[in-house]
């Protein structure tokens, strides 16, 4: 799930990624485009009802390629995404635009 909240200025705008708790991880870490894809920068909350959740502020008038990476082996794209696209190693990754 993808949730989108644009300041009242519109320079930022606040995206919630949330995976629901069927993915079945012990650790979920956002990666993409707005951390260089790091495997470690924005580790995912779990909530209480098992999901895994996490905000950040992006950038408005851009868009964003992301996966979610599953205890730091396997990956996720959300389906909730604006579309998807091609990567460099044959599967697809998430987009979304702010």
């Amino acid at each position: 799930m993808l949730k989108k909240n644009y300041s009242k200025t519109g320079k930022s705008c606040r995206v919630t990624f949330k995976l629901p708790s069927e993915v079945e991880a012990e650790s979920v870490h956002l990666c993409g485009d707005f951390n260089e894809w790091s495997p470690t920068e924005n580790p995912m909350k779990q909530l209480k009802d098992g999901s895994y959740s996490i905000t950040l502020s992006l950038e408005p008038g851009q868009s964003y390629r992301f996966r979610y990476l599953l205890d730091g082996k396997r990956w996720e794209n959300d389906w909730d995404a604006d579309a998807y696209v091609a990567n460099q190693y044959g599967s697809e990754d998430s987009l979304i635009t702010v």
